[in-house]
């Protein structure tokens, strides 16, 4: 039976082996799947031990997605675009392989809710590792013109470099005021009940306000998106089953159907 884990620190709240094994029933895939809590200053060696027991592969959360990206031997063009790295598996020549799955699964799920990408234009809110790893996919997928704003706009700055004319930078206040179809909070504003501090005007065209956190209560973030008129809003949990999914298909060549989970999961979560 082959095993995989999720490292992380903290790691206690992962949904990740809850989600695994969910797929791996679905798909009729046996395996293993648990969380690692790695030492700080000891993911490697966390990483090494657990592959030294059989380990095939394994999902990598905070704070050691940068360290995950040094360490793979081989990184895929989305990992490179990432800076950083959340599934990492073993090839059949032995190299250690670092991918990014987040970006393929915020697009994977804004297709889910039926929002077109096509053409569209966005703000993105938020200059940290989830804004980074998620532009190049929405580029990919024909995303016209992309505003990262932010906080410190010299972040912004510097992660908009890394890309072609249609990602601009800016901060909170220099937003332009272009027809936004779609705002992504990528900014953990919500975790401290707060909000990104930009104008209301900036969400008058906005079809889909999207925060990437998600929780049993719509964000500050989407109540107030709400509040101005936006008649769509969605959280993370899709985002999140996304991307693990995408890890599932790349250690196991099977795609499970996240809706059954989400339902699970959100069963599990709002109760």
């Amino acid at each position: 039976m082959d095993h995989y884990a999720v490292f992380g620190n903290p790691i206690g709240q992962s949904k990740s082996p809850f989600i695994h094994s969910q797929f791996a029933m679905q798909c009729e895939e046996r395996l293993t799947y648990e969380a690692m809590l790695a030492p700080l200053d000891g993911f490697a060696d966390s990483w090494h031990r657990f592959v030294g027991l059989g380990g095939k592969g394994a999902n990598v959360t905070v704070p050691f997605k940068e360290q995950a990206f040094l360490l793979a031997d081989i990184l895929s063009d989305r990992a490179q675009q990432a800076g950083a790295v959340n599934t990492l598996y073993i090839d059949k020549s032995g190299n250690l392989c670092g991918d990014n799955t987040d970006g393929i699964g915020l697009v994977a799920d804004l297709n889910r809710l039926g929002f077109q990408l096509l053409g569209a234009t966005l703000l993105l809110l938020g200059a940290g590792g989830a804004s980074r790893g998620v532009i190049g996919p929405l580029l990919d997928a024909g995303v016209s013109k992309i505003v990262l704003a932010n906080r410190t706009e010299s972040k912004a700055i510097a992660i908009a470099n890394s890309f072609d004319a249609r990602v601009q930078a800016c901060s909170f206040e220099q937003i332009a005021t272009l027809q936004y179809a779609l705002v992504i909070n990528a900014t953990s504003s919500g975790l401290s009940g707060e909000r990104p501090q930009i104008s209301a005007v900036h969400m008058q065209h906005c079809t889909l306000a999207y925060d990437m956190l998600y929780g049993p209560e719509p964000t500050p973030f989407l109540q107030w998106a709400q509040a101005q008129g936006v008649l769509h809003i969605a959280d993370g949990l899709g985002m999140l089953l996304s991307q693990a999914a995408e890890a599932f298909y790349i250690w196991r060549g099977k795609r499970p159907d996240i809706e059954p989970v989400m339902a699970l999961l959100k069963a599990q979560l709002f109760k």
